[in-house]
Formats: structure tokens, sequence, C-alpha cells
């Protein structure tokens, strides 16, 4: 069980923080996960039929949480969230295969919470090409497991604003939890996706941030907050391309026809994106800054993309007073109270 007092009285809190799991793997059948190596020793990570060659995952902060505890401890991160492993998400394979994966998912990531409660917590994988079996996983995650949200793709099969997902959202609502959504590189289990983006990682580079402008503008055109007014949903990377568009976004609720009535007017959209939450992993100063000018501090988070290749804003980096309000936040989030 999470201990909420720890996380209460945590000074910082880290919420994108993904790990791999010895216990899930094989959970997708043929689509693995799998971990192996080379003869010389190189490491790789099968999902299906894509393979990451030469990261180490076991024995990282990734698998093993002794070293994620002592990493967490020289960055000064009091409390981690931890969430699945972006390159499987498995929104695009058979239903019966991501359930069996997200089950067993969810119950190895809370063997690990509920070694170290006073450090760590969980977001749980939700299988969301069946939305009936996603209800009842987040509820078994959250009900029995003491995971404390959701955590899905921005590609999950179907745009995020599909009537069908609305007794999705109903049900994150009942169950008062968030819903955190990040991207994953495009083609891992799903559409191939543009294939400019296969060069110079310019699905992490520029992907990332084109799907999570996506997701924010079809929760916000496409009236899901509308239609869950109380639904707290968290993207990664501050949105994405959210500060940069944003004229773009005020400037289309006056003057395109599609708009929805609740949207026409001057600022709605700003006035929108404010009611979601974002972490800080933007990796300059000068975003953040910028971030904040546009969506304010009251929904912002610490986010770090612990131990991955960009991994960046220990809490060291950090403005102090920022930092605190980034930990009360989380807390009000996270529903652990101050």
């Amino acid at each position: 069980m999470t201990d909420r007092i720890a996380l209460a009285n945590a000074k910082s809190v880290d919420v994108h923080a993904h790990a791999v799991l010895a216990g899930s793997m094989g959970k997708a059948g043929a689509h693995g996960p799998e971990i192996g190596y080379t003869e010389s020793g190189s490491p790789w990570f099968r999902v299906g039929d894509y393979r990451l060659d030469g990261v180490r995952y076991e024995g990282s902060p990734f698998m093993d949480t002794s070293v994620r505890l002592a990493n967490m401890d020289a960055a000064g991160i009091d409390f981690q969230v931890l969430s699945p492993n972006p390159l499987t998400y498995f929104h695009h394979i058979g239903a019966s295969e991501a359930v069996s994966f997200c089950r067993g998912h969810n119950d190895a990531l809370a063997e690990i919470v509920g070694e170290h409660p006073s450090r760590l917590a969980g977001f749980a994988a939700l299988p969301m090409q069946d939305i009936a079996a996603a209800c009842e996983e987040l509820d078994r995650a959250v009900t029995e497991l003491d995971l404390l949200g959701g955590y899905i793709g921005t590609d999950i099969g179907r745009p995020l604003n599909d009537p069908e997902l609305d007794r999705f959202y109903e049900h994150v609502v009942k169950l008062d939890v968030p819903l955190m959504i990040h991207p994953s590189p495009a083609g891992i289990d799903g559409p191939a996706g543009d294939p400019n983006l296969k060069q110079f990682d310019l699905d992490l580079l520029t992907g990332f941030a084109a799907q999570e402008s996506i997701a924010v503008a079809t929760l916000i055109f496409g009236g899901v907050l509308h239609r869950h007014p109380d639904i707290d949903v968290c993207l990664s990377h501050a949105g994405g391309t959210m500060t940069s568009l944003i004229g773009r976004f005020n400037r289309a609720c006056t003057k395109r026809p599609w708009v929805p009535e609740h949207l026409q007017y001057e600022g709605a959209f700003e006035e929108s994106l404010k009611r979601l939450w974002f972490d800080t992993h933007v990796h300059d100063a000068r975003v953040l800054e910028w971030v904040i000018e546009i969506m304010g501090t009251d929904k912002l988070l610490l986010g770090t993309n612990f131990a991955g290749w960009d991994q960046h804003a220990m809490t060291q980096d950090v403005d102090p007073a920022l930092a605190d309000k980034m930990a009360a936040n989380a807390k009000r989030l996270l529903r652990a109270g101050t």
C-alpha cells in the first residue's frame, strides 16, 4: 500500500518515471515484451516485431529498484510515481493479449510499490482497445492494487474524443483518480506513421510533441473536458508544442466553423488549457518560463523522465518556490493531501 503520509510529507514528487518490470515479461504473448543479449553481450529489448538494441534495462534504475532509490537520493527526489514503459502500451494488439499484459504489469508494479511504499507509487497500464476491460482493470488497479491512476498513450486506436470513451472518462471521475497521457514511438505495435520520423530520432524529438499537441487539442475541441468537468488529465512534456501554437488555437475558436459553441469566444482554448495538468520535462529554462506564462503553475508538476536518455529537471535545478508549488500540486492531483 502506498504510504499516503510519506507522499503527503514529500518535498519533491516526480510523476514522470517509467519502469520496465521483470514480472511483465511475456505477458503479451507473442508480442513479448522480451529481454535478451547478443553473443557479444549487447542487450536488446523486443516488443512484437520491434527491437530496441543497446539499451540495458537489467541492472539499471528501470528494473533494479535499489539502483532507482539510490539515484533518487542523489537527485534529491523524495517520491516517484512509476509508469509503464512507452514501448509497452500495447494499445493496438488483440484485446485479450492486452488485458493479459496490463494485469501482469499492474500486479508486478504493485508488488514493487508494496516493497517501498514510502518512496514509490504507481500508475496502471490499461487495455484501451476494450473500453469495458479498461474500466475493469482501472477499478482493480485502484481498489485492489492501490495504484494511483490510469496511464495511457496518446494513440489508443481511436480519437481521444470518441464518444465511446465517455464511459471510460466517467469511470475515471467516479474512482476520483488522475489520467496520465504520454506518447510512444509510432509503429511499435500500431500504425507506422510518417516515414520521415524514422531518422534522427525524430519520432522522439518531434513525434512525441506532435502527439501531445494533438491529444490536448482533441480533449479540448472534442469536448472531453466540457462533458467531464471533474476529470483530471495530465499530459507529459508540458503538452508538446502548446506554448508555440497557443495563438493559432485561440484564433481558431473565433474563426473556424467546426468549433463547438462553448468555445466560440476569444481566449477560450487557453482558458480550457489551464484545466489540464502538465509536467515540466521541457529541457530548457526559457521554455519552462513560457509554459508558466501561458499555463500558470497551479497544475504544473515535476517530471524528469527518470533514468531516460533525456533525464533532467532534478530538484536542485528548479527554483525552490516553484519546487514547493509543484510538490503541493502533485499531492493534490494524487489525492494525498498536504
